[in-house]
């Protein structure tokens, strides 16, 4: 007869699964939000230094130019930067399923967990029936 934590193990299996599942998910995701972050920093970076380069005596046309340039990375930059709240999110979302996916498979260990308990208990009680009555036997003898 297989025991009810027996029965349950199908399902512990797949809940474990799920959780591993949405823990490489959720590193994935971590690893998208900091490639984001990166070329927001690699975006910003390069505006600094490319503004600090423009000091010297220049052409109208070039000065247009440079300031086109600067306009273009500015846009750049906040699209990168709607890109990385786009990923905080998207990051938050994985996490919260990672976190209801880790806890069932917690629930569901706690409850086998109790089975088999409450199995080893019951087998306890069982072999001292026996025991007990053998002893009862032997002294009725």
């Amino acid at each position: 007869m297989n025991s009810r934590a027996q029965q349950l193990q199908p399902a512990v299996e797949q809940a474990r699964q799920r959780s591993e599942d949405a823990l490489a998910q959720l590193a994935t995701q971590q690893q998208l939000l900091a490639r984001a972050e990166y070329q927001l920093s690699e975006l910003q970076r390069y505006r600094q230094e490319y503004a600090a380069a423009g000091d010297g005596a220049q052409s109208v046309a070039a000065l247009l130019n440079r300031q086109q340039f600067v306009e273009r990375i500015d846009r750049a930059i906040v699209q990168q930067e709607a890109e990385v709240a786009r990923q905080n999110r998207q990051l938050a979302q994985v996490r919260d399923h990672w976190r209801r996916a880790h806890a069932r498979e917690s629930a569901l260990d706690s409850v086998v967990a109790q089975h088999r308990e409450e199995e080893r208990r019951a087998a306890d009680r069982h072999e001292q029936a026996e025991v007990d009555e053998r002893m009862q036997y032997r002294r009725q003898r």
